[in-house]
């Protein structure tokens, strides 16, 4: 049972001294581990030119921006006026608080220093990356559900969790593996089999099609996520901020979809990809 399984739950992975790690960590780590990983192998079977230097610079302005921008989209879409009467709890990451669109959008102004530097070309590398992201959001999510935080609302499921705390005795929607599964596993098989297809879509394929994904299962299990407790319902009482921000997602990956078609860019070190080829290459 779910509910068994999550009580026997800690937060903290281990502990040496008065220094503990915790598991949200872990999985930070784990992901921009596995997703450099993937990004490298991917490149590598693109014949994109990356070497060790390469790898290095484009994982340290990720995680930068990641962290940056998960924490001031934090602030800026769900503080409620917070930050502004405590400035100095900003930079309070022990307290929590992170926001997934943020990290996105730091991500990808820090990519475009990570182009500049390796000499990729920026929407070849934002492909790469979004085929390993998923990654990340799997472990990110594992990590909410064992910290017990973004659970979901109320329902009389047979996996319905009790999270107990704030959360109160009733059981909740596990939402967090729902996210995990939709967000993770499910945009990673669909983006790294996509990969698998020769010659490689053209460039934004994958950032247009992650963008897409995740604003359309976000904003869909949002339905089933309790709201955070700052902001509540917005516009109406149901829709709520994870929603509001997920559809300017959707909006701009269907643009860069759409660039990518009309534009049909190859890869970085392929040679031009033509509308015969990449039919062919379907049908294969």
């Amino acid at each position: 049972m779910l509910n068994d399984l999550y009580h026997s739950l800690d937060p903290v992975a281990f502990a040496v001294g008065p220094f503990a790690v915790r598991w949200y960590g872990l999985a930070y780590l784990a992901g921009f581990i596995c997703a450099g990983l993937v990004l490298w192998c991917v490149a590598k079977r693109w014949r994109v030119r990356i070497d060790a230097d390469a790898l290095l610079t484009i994982m340290f302005c990720v995680i930068v921006g990641v962290i940056v921008g998960g924490r001031l989209g934090y602030v800026l879409f769900y503080g409620d006026g917070y930050y502004l009467a405590h400035p100095a709890d900003i930079l309070a990451f022990n307290k929590g608080g992170m926001s997934f669109h943020g990290g996105l959008i730091g991500a990808l102004l820090s990519g475009i220093m990570a182009a500049k530097l390796t000499n990729i070309p920026y929407l070849t590398l934002a492909d790469l990356g979004c085929i390993g992201a998923p990654i990340g959001l799997f472990f990110g999510r594992c990590a909410n559900f064992i910290n017990g935080e973004l659970w979901g609302a109320p329902t009389d499921a047979a996996w319905g969790v009790v999270f107990g705390g704030a959360a109160g005795t009733m059981p909740r929607h596990p939402s967090q593996l729902y996210e995990a599964l939709l967000e993770g596993v499910i945009i990673f098989i669909v983006l790294f089999a996509l990969s698998r297809k020769y010659p490689p879509r053209p460039r934004g394929t994958f950032l247009g099609l992650f963008l897409v994904m995740y604003g359309s299962f976000r904003f869909l299990i949002e339905f089933v996520r309790e709201p955070d407790a700052q902001l509540g319902y917005l516009w109406g009482g149901w829709l709520t901020m994870g929603q509001v921000l997920s559809i300017p997602l959707i909006l701009v990956g269907l643009a860069v979809l759409a660039f990518a078609l009309i534009k049909r860019l190859p890869q970085q070190g392929l040679p031009e990809v033509s509308t015969e080829e990449i039919s062919s290459s379907e049908k294969m």
